[in-house]
């Protein structure tokens, strides 16, 4: 099986064959789980910059669509379409529907793809809030990927 002419799934933006001007395009899903999933593996790179405070959620940009979310206990806020992974501390995905409320604890070092156009176990189309909660009892720590700002994040 000749997988050279298989296309790649986080291609984009390559040159035109035809000489046409590649207009820039958001990053996908693939990439910014990438993105993700590579930062993760680099800890040196961002672990000083994790702050800790009682009060709430503490987002803190590391350049580009991605930041460093530390999360007290019993807190949490609403995500948009982005990806995630869990770095320390527990999480929960808490979906709220108009069929009720589902909460999925996530790993740790598993990179998850919030947002999109998520089903219901019926088939259905997802159409309630997405939320990250920490159930426990000690702080958690989570990088995410977005493109734009889904929390008002301050300019990089």
């Amino acid at each position: 099986m000749d997988l050279s002419v298989v296309p790649d799934l986080t291609m984009r933006g390559q040159d035109d064959p035809h000489g046409r001007a590649a207009a820039a395009r958001p990053a996908t899903v693939g990439q910014l789980a990438a993105r993700v999933g590579d930062l993760a593996g680099r800890p040196a790179e961002w672990w000083r910059l994790v702050r800790f405070d009682a009060a709430g959620p503490v987002h803190v940009p590391l350049g580009g669509p991605t930041w460093l979310t530390t999360w007290p206990p019993g807190h949490g806020g609403t995500i948009r379409a982005h990806v995630s992974t869990l770095i320390a501390g527990e999480l929960a995905e808490v979906v709220i529907t108009s069929r009720g409320v589902t909460e999925r604890p996530l790993r740790a070092n598993r990179v998850r793809v919030h947002g999109g156009a998520p089903t219901l176990p019926q088939g259905g189309p997802c159409d309630g809030t997405h939320a990250l909660t920490n159930p426990g009892p000690a702080f958690a720590v989570s990088l995410h990927a977005a493109e734009g700002r889904p929390w008002d994040l301050p300019s990089t």
